[in-house]
């Protein structure tokens, strides 16, 4: 069993993982030619939320059914299409700042934009929530007026934090070490997960049959360990979390460390990955009893815990596990209920550990 490690460890190791942006753009074929040979799966995920996790704005679905109108103290935000653009701007008593949005990103839990102005990315302060159908504070964004209409119009990204965005939520977006806006694919298509498929691609037409599935990364033969880490380049592993000394409540929003605080994750059991529980091929399943089965897997039923079923029976029920032993709670400052990854036993009166 490997060890748990940072992704930027990760990223310093040989061979493909999610987020080193070091192939070269003619590397990547995209989804279409992956969807020649896989065109039922390929079908599948492009309705999954993960498919649809960045767009150029214009092209943005919540834009298109949500005009954007929020008033902050003196300042006015408006987000009307003109074009072939979505026009931002910002204006408050004496003068106004605005231009086109460039990309939207996210779609289940909430979407929010980026804003080019002078020689600097912005990261507009407000982003519309899906759950609760309106427009309110982005996420770490004071709630409170600016000081004055420059720093309104949104939070200074640094180069890093661009980079993070474009690496987690297209596919090839950044390439050859460096951010490929304008080429980038939006949303989380094959290639994100799969690594560039052009040499397996050429394999697979030239009918090298042996060396086909050496030529392109398949996660579900990871162990458990490097499978958890695998999702937690984006979703944020244990050591990722621990090392930016960002845990608590805020860490409900990052799966993979929450999951592997709780008790029952060990050293890794293949019963309890990310993957276990959720297929990145198809649409999330947000009934909990079609979770059973997978708690089930560890736990028995009745009687004493086994070699292979080493969870205990709940003397509460024997259905729809996740409702008690993984609660939804809203993440503080945004409309957002994370379901927490932190499997245990809740207890009335006992604060969520963080």
């Amino acid at each position: 069993m490997s060890e748990q490690l940072s992704t930027r460890e990760r990223l310093q190791r040989s061979g493909w993982w999610p987020t080193k942006g070091t192939s070269h753009r003619e590397e990547y074929v995209g989804s279409a030619v992956c969807a020649q040979c896989h065109s039922g799966i390929a079908a599948i995920q492009r309705q999954t939320a993960m498919a649809r996790a960045a767009s150029p704005a214009i092209d943005s679905e919540i834009l298109r059914a949500n005009p954007v109108h929020f008033q902050l103290g003196p300042y006015n935000y408006a987000v009307t299409r003109s074009g072939n653009t979505q026009m931002y701007s910002v204006t408050d008593a004496n003068r106004s700042i605005s231009g086109p949005l460039g990309w939207a990103f996210g779609i289940r839990m909430g979407q929010s934009w980026f804003f080019d102005y002078g020689s600097r990315t912005f990261l507009v302060p407000i982003t519309y929530y899906p759950d609760t159908k309106e427009f309110t504070f982005t996420v770490d964004q004071p709630h409170t007026a600016p000081p004055s209409l420059d720093k309104a119009i949104g939070r200074p990204l640094t180069a890093s934090e661009v980079r993070g965005c474009f690496d987690c939520h297209t596919t090839a977006g950044v390439v050859n070490g460096r951010v490929d806006a304008q080429h980038a694919i939006p949303g989380v298509t094959c290639e994100t997960c799969h690594g560039p498929g052009a040499k397996h691609v050429a394999a697979a037409k030239s009918g090298m049959v042996e060396q086909i599935a050496s030529l392109i990364m398949n996660p579900g033969n990871l162990n458990p360990v490097d499978s958890v880490d695998y999702c937690g380049s984006c979703h944020r592993t244990w050591w990722d979390v621990t090392l930016d000394e960002s845990p608590g409540l805020k860490s409900l929003r990052f799966q993979p460390y929450r999951l592997e605080n709780s008790r029952c994750w060990g050293k890794g059991d293949a019963r309890l990955t990310c993957v276990a529980c959720h297929d990145p091929h198809h649409p999330l399943v947000t009934n909990a009893a079609a979770y059973d089965e997978r708690c089930l897997a560890c736990h028995v039923t009745t009687g004493k815990a086994t070699a292979d079923h080493p969870g205990a029976a709940c003397s509460t029920s024997k259905k729809n596990c996740v409702s008690c032993h993984m609660p939804q709670y809203e993440v503080e400052d945004i409309p957002v209920k994370f379901t927490d990854h932190q499997i245990r036993v809740v207890r009335a009166g006992v604060p969520i550990p963080e």
